[in-house]
């Protein structure tokens, strides 16, 4: 959702099942690679980017990360072959990191929706790793039996099997559903004209430039596994996702 106007047409955002592609080499040097086509997500959100390779001539080119900027930088593994510009290449996402991210981000979604739903309470920072995420909310008290009620209301939604939809709404549209934004400071800068939104059917909606699975069945199950006092009302919530 960035208001920078990148050459690089991002495939993650309109198939967030790709894993393999072709493309051709814009620029590259010290700023890393920039393609006219990728699906590496740049990181974001509190997800992390995406890790893979680019095959081009007989050669391998591991990509580490990515970035954003002026452009959206791919980041070659520290003494990789650089591909010089006008190369066409092979992209391919490392499936196995990628996949665990899209189920840990959607986890979050649910475990957010939960917590807004049963009670009231906004995000105010959250971070991920493959299968690993902790929340934090803003909620003065915590009810008795709290741990234990949301990762049951978080395991029913994902048995129910909800649908997880994506669409880009204009900036005004997106705005005007209620609670679009679940955090407690809207991160969506002013300058993006056109906002994606992320919708867990009948559950959570809200603004997200991430990537997730397609149903809610596709998590797996979440665990609550800690719960601390950051001070001032703020409560994290640590989770794994288990197959």
């Amino acid at each position: 959702m960035s208001g920078v106007t990148w050459r690089t047409h991002r495939l993650e955002l309109d198939d967030q099942t790709l894993r393999e592609w072709d493309a051709t080499v814009l620029s590259s040097g010290a700023d890393g690679i920039v393609l006219d086509r990728s699906a590496f997500y740049p990181g974001g959100g509190g997800q992390p980017p995406d890790h893979g390779v680019l095959l081009w001539g007989g050669v391998q080119t591991p990509i580490a990360g990515a970035r954003k900027g002026d452009d959206l930088y791919l980041i070659p593994a520290q003494g990789a072959p650089l591909p010089p510009p006008g190369t066409a290449v092979r992209g391919a996402i490392e499936d196995e990191r990628r996949t665990a991210l899209m189920r840990t981000h959607s986890g979050l979604h649910v475990l957010c929706g939960v917590v807004f739903r049963d009670y009231g309470s906004l995000v105010t920072g959250g971070n991920m790793e493959p299968y690993s995420a902790r929340m934090d909310f803003d909620l003065p008290e915590l009810p008795a039996g709290f741990r234990d009620a949301v990762e049951a209301a978080c395991n029913a939604e994902i048995a129910a099997g909800r649908r997880i939809d994506v669409r880009v709404l204009p900036r005004d549209e997106a705005f005007a559903i209620p609670g679009i934004v679940r955090t407690a400071t809207n991160l969506v800068p002013d300058d993006v004209k056109e906002v994606r939104i992320v919708d867990i059917v009948g559950l959570d909606q809200q603004a997200d430039g991430g990537t997730h699975v397609a149903t809610t069945a596709q998590i797996g199950r979440i665990e609550v596994v800690k719960i601390e006092n950051k001070g001032r009302g703020f409560r994290r919530l640590r989770i794994r996702i288990t197959d």
